[in-house]
C-alpha cells in the first residue's frame, strides 16, 4: 500500500466512524484528531512527487476494460491541502460550545467527512472516469451539507442540485465525445490526441468542460445558486463550503482544460462565427464579469452571509482571471489566491456565525456597535476584510497584487481595468460589512451580550494568523504554491520569504509590514501618551447631529448603505443584469416544479444514481 492509500482509508474510517458513534459528546474533537491525522499523511505525500510526477493508489479496477486508477500530483495536493485545513478548524469551531447548541450535529459531522473523502478522490482521479465518479461524489456530498437544517436551506440545496445534475451531464457528455474520438478515458491519451483534434470538435469539449466545472464554480452566467445555497448552510459548514468547495470547479478546469490544451492553442482558437474572438480572451472576459458583477451584488445585502457568499463568486473570478493569463505570474497569483481567500473567507464566516451565535441575527439593519461587547471576533473580521479587500499586510494583497501585475505584463489594460473595479466594490461593500455590525451606536437589545467562547474564538484565530503571516511572509506560500505550478507544466516563479524580485517590478513585504507597522506604532505613541487629551465616554454618552445620543435615540446609518452610488448604478443594474437574473431564475423554478412534479425529492437521489448507473454501463459497455 502507498501512503496515498493510506490517506484514503483514514478519510473513509472517519467517515464510517462519525457515522457510527457520532452521537456522542466528543465526536467533533474526535474529527479534529482525525483531520490533523490525514493533514501529518498529506505532509508526507509532499516528498514522493516532484514536478508532474504523482504520488500513485495502489487502488484502481477495470470496467469493461477500461481502467480506473487514482494518484495525487502537486496540483491535487495543493488543493487537499486547503481541504483537510479548512475542515479541521472548522470542525474545531462546532466541537464546542456553537455544536452544543446545534441540532443534527451527528450529520453535519458526518457531511464534514464524507466531503473531505469525495474531494480527495476527486483530486486524485487520473482518468476521465475516475474524474466523474469524484465529481458527482462531491456534488452529492456537499448536497448532503446544504441539506442538514431543512427550510430555506434545503429549498436552496434542491435549487443547486438542479445546477450539478445539468453540470454532470455537460461533463458527461464531453467524456463520451472524447472516447468516441480517441477510444480511451485516460488523460494522456486525451492530451496526445489534442493537436490533431478539429477546431469545432476542440470548442465543443472546451465549452462542456467550461459550463459544467463554471457551474461548481458559479462562473457568470451559471451564478444564481451558490449565494443561497452557500449561505443558508449551517455556521461552520458554510465556512468550508465557501473556503475550498467552490473551487474544486477550478481545479477541475485546470486538469482538464487550461492544462492540456495550454494558452498557447486558446489564443489561436478563433471562435466559431466571430473569428475575432478567441477562446483566452472569451475565458478571461467571463472570469472578469464574474469578478465584478457578484462583487455589486454583494454591495447591496443586507444579510452578512449572503454579503459573504456573493464576495466568494466574485473571489472565484478573480482567481480564474489570473490562471486564464497564462503566464508563471498569473498562474501562480491565481492559485496563491486560491489558498489565500480559503484562510481569510473561512474565518470571516465563522465571525459572522460567533455574531449570530450571540447577537441572533446576521441582518446588517440589526447590528451595531458590538466592538465593546465583542473585541475578539472583531478582530478577526477586521484582519479578514483587510485580506479580502486586498490591502496589506493580509496575503490577499499579495496574491491580487500578482494578478494585476500578471495582466500589466501581458498588456491586458482592460482586464485590469475590470480587475480594479472588483477590487473597488470590494472594499465599498467589506466597510459596510464592519460598520454595520461593530461600528456605530450599540443596541440596547445588545447591552448585556457576551464575547464568543474560546472554542469559536481560537480557529477564527488560527485562520486570521495563517492569512497575516502568509502576507507579511508569502514565499512560505509561494513554496506550496509551486508544487501545483509544476504539475501544470508552468516556469515556478522566483520568490524568497518576504515576496517576489522579477524585472518589471518586485514586492517584500517585509518592509512593506515592517514600513506599516512602524508609521502605527508612531501614531500609537502619540495618541497614547504625547496627546494625552482623550476622554472615554460611553456609546450612550454622545452628540452627534444635533441630538444627545442615548439608549432611547437610534444613530446608526446601515440601512441603504450607499444611496448616491444605488442612484448611479442601480439603474443600468436594476434594467439589465437584474431582468436577465429573474428571467433565469423563474426559468430554474420551472424546471424545478417540472422535476418535483416528475418525482418526490425524498426519492430523488435514488432516481438520479440509477440513472446515473445505467449511463455509465452504457458508454463503457460502448
Amino acid at each position: 500500500m502507498t501512503t496515498l492509500d493510506f490517506l484514503f482509508l483514514l478519510s473513509l474510517s472517519t467517515v464510517l466512524i462519525l457515522l457510527l458513534f457520532g452521537r456522542r459528546p466528543m465526536a467533533g474533537w474526535f474529527a479534529v484528531a482525525a483531520y490533523a491525522m490525514q493533514l501529518i499523511m498529506l505532509l508526507a505525500i509532499w516528498k514522493g512527487f516532484s514536478g508532474d510526477i504523482s504520488v500513485p493508489s495502489s487502488f484502481h479496477f477495470m470496467i469493461q476494460g477500461h481502467q480506473l486508477h487514482w494518484g495525487m500530483n502537486g496540483l491535487g495536493w495543493f488543493f487537499a491541502l486547503i481541504t483537510i485545513i479548512a475542515a479541521m478548524l472548522t470542525s474545531a469551531f462546532s466541537a464546542g460550545e456553537w455544536g452544543q447548541q446545534q441540532k443534527n450535529m451527528h450529520l453535519q459531522h458526518v457531511a464534514m467527512a464524507v466531503n473531505v473523502f469525495a474531494m480527495l478522490l476527486l483530486l486524485s482521479s487520473m482518468d476521465f472516469l475516475s474524474l466523474f465518479i469524484g465529481w458527482e461524489l462531491v456534488s452529492w456530498a456537499a448536497y448532503l451539507m446544504m441539506t442538514q437544517r431543512g427550510g430555506k436551506a434545503a429549498d436552496a440545496a434542491f435549487r443547486y442540485l438542479l445546477y450539478a445534475m445539468a453540470g454532470a451531464m455537460m461533463l458527461l457528455t464531453a467524456i463520451v465525445l472524447i472516447n468516441v474520438r480517441i477510444h480511451s478515458f485516460q488523460f494522456e491519451a486525451f492530451w496526445d490526441a489534442l493537436p490533431v483534434l478539429p477546431s469545432a470538435l476542440l470548442w465543443t469539449i472546451s465549452l462542456l468542460f467550461v459550463g459544467a466545472f463554471g457551474i461548481k464554480m458559479a462562473l457568470l452566467p451559471f451564478h444564481l445558486w451558490q449565494a443561497t445555497a452557500y449561505s443558508e448552510t449551517p455556521g461552520a459548514g458554510a465556512a468550508f463550503l465557501n473556503a475550498i468547495a467552490a473551487r474544486m470547479g477550478l481545479f477541475a478546469l485546470l486538469i482538464v482544460l487550461l492544462k492540456p490544451i495550454g494558452m498557447e492553442r486558446l489564443q489561436i482558437l478563433a471562435m466559431p462565427l466571430f473569428a475575432f474572438i478567441d477562446a483566452q480572451s472569451l475565458l478571461l472576459w467571463l472570469a472578469a464579469l464574474t469578478a465584478i458583477i457578484p462583487t455589486f451584488i454583494a454591495l447591496q445585502q443586507t444579510d452578512a452571509r449572503l454579503l459573504l457568499t456573493w464576495h466568494g463568486i466574485g473571489q472565484g473570478g478573480f482567481m480564474l482571471l489570473g490562471l486564464a493569463v497564462g503566464t508563471p505570474m498569473g498562474i501562480a497569483g491565481g492559485l496563491l489566491h486560491i489558498l489565500n481567500y480559503a484562510s481569510y473567507q473561512a474565518a470571516l464566516f465563522l465571525a459572522v456565525t460567533a455574531v449570530i451565535y450571540r447577537a441572533g441575527t446576521a441582518d446588517l439593519d440589526r447590528l451595531g456597535g458590538l466592538i465593546t461587547r465583542m473585541p475578539w471576533t472583531f478582530i478577526v473580521l477586521l484582519m479578514g476584510i483587510i485580506g479580502l479587500a486586498g490591502l496589506p499586510p493580509m496575503n490577499g494583497f499579495v496574491s491580487k497584487w500578482l494578478i494585476y501585475k500578471s495582466l500589466m505584463d501581458a498588456n491586458m489594460p482592460m482586464l485590469l481595468v475590470a480587475a480594479s473595479i472588483s477590487t473597488l466594490g470590494t472594499i465599498l461593500s467589506v466597510y459596510k460589512l464592519i460598520h454595520n455590525i461593530f461600528l456605530g451606536q450599540l443596541r440596547k437589545a445588545h447591552f448585556t451580550l457576551k464575547e464568543a467562547p474560546l472554542s469559536m474564538i481560537a480557529p477564527m484565530l488560527i485562520l486570521v494568523l495563517i492569512a497575516f503571516v502568509t502576507g507579511a511572509m508569502p514565499g512560505l506560500a509561494l513554496t506550496i504554491v509551486d508544487a501545483a505550478q509544476a504539475a501544470l507544466g508552468y516556469d515556478l516563479l522566483p520568490h524568497h520569504l518576504g515576496g517576489i524580485t522579477w524585472p518589471s517590478g518586485s514586492l517584500n513585504m517585509l518592509w512593506v509590514t515592517g514600513i506599516l507597522f512602524y508609521g502605527i506604532g508612531i501614531g500609537a505613541v502619540i495618541f497614547l501618551f504625547l496627546g494625552n487629551k482623550r476622554h472615554v465616554t460611553h456609546q450612550w454618552d454622545n452628540y452627534a447631529g444635533g441630538h444627545f445620543l442615548s439608549a432611547k435615540t437610534p444613530y446608526q446609518y446601515s440601512h441603504n448603505f450607499y444611496p448616491g452610488l444605488m442612484r448611479i448604478i442601480g439603474g443600468w443594474f436594476g434594467q439589465q443584469v437584474l431582468n436577465i437574473e429573474m428571467g433565469l431564475r423563474h426559468f430554474a423554478k420551472l424546471l424545478s416544479e417540472v422535476f418535483y412534479d416528475s418525482y418526490q425529492v425524498v426519492y430523488a437521489s435514488l432516481y438520479l444514481v440509477a440513472a446515473l448507473v445505467v449511463t455509465l454501463a452504457l458508454i463503457v459497455k460502448g
